[in-house]
């Protein structure tokens, strides 16, 4: 089984990396690289209604999880499980939102922003790995929920 570094007591450097990464994926737009003229309404269509999807499953993912929400991958000292709203059949809405949002974004505003969208995936993928493994020394019942949910996506993945 793969090792996932902690990367600070709470998991503060992976809060680190994914900032860096979000930010990148908003700032490619500085780049000014567009879509082609012929693909371009379909795609940037296409981001809205995932850049704004993304944002929605956030905030329901963070709502629900009220008090016991961290950016950070170690579960907070008075946090307590969740298995309602979206953690019925997902683990980690909060990062699937905020990917969603990414890729959402980068279709909308600029291609070049889907490198760091892929890497901040990768990211939140290695960062859910570390946490799990805290969320499981921390609740007993979280093994069961691991096996009957997803990572990210319901059915997938």
């Amino acid at each position: 089984m793969l090792r996932i570094p902690r990367l600070g007591p709470r998991g503060e450097g992976w809060v680190a990396l994914q900032t860096v990464l979000i930010v990148a994926t908003v700032a490619s737009t500085l780049t000014g690289s567009r879509w082609p003229r012929s693909d371009r309404l379909a795609l940037e269509v296409l981001g809205a209604v995932a850049a704004s999807g993304g944002i929605g499953l956030f905030v329901y993912a963070r709502v629900t999880l009220g008090r016991s929400f961290t950016p950070l991958p170690r579960p907070r000292d008075d946090a307590s499980f969740t298995d309602r709203g979206p953690y019925r059949r997902v683990r980690h809405p909060v990062y699937a939102g905020v990917i969603l949002a990414a890729i959402g974004w980068s279709l909308l505003r600029a291609p070049i922003g889907l490198v760091p969208s892929a890497l901040l995936a990768v990211v939140f993928d290695l960062k859910s790995r570390r946490e799990e493994a805290w969320l499981l020394e921390r609740y007993p019942p979280y093994d069961a929920y691991r096996r009957r949910t997803r990572r990210f996506v319901p059915l997938l993945y």
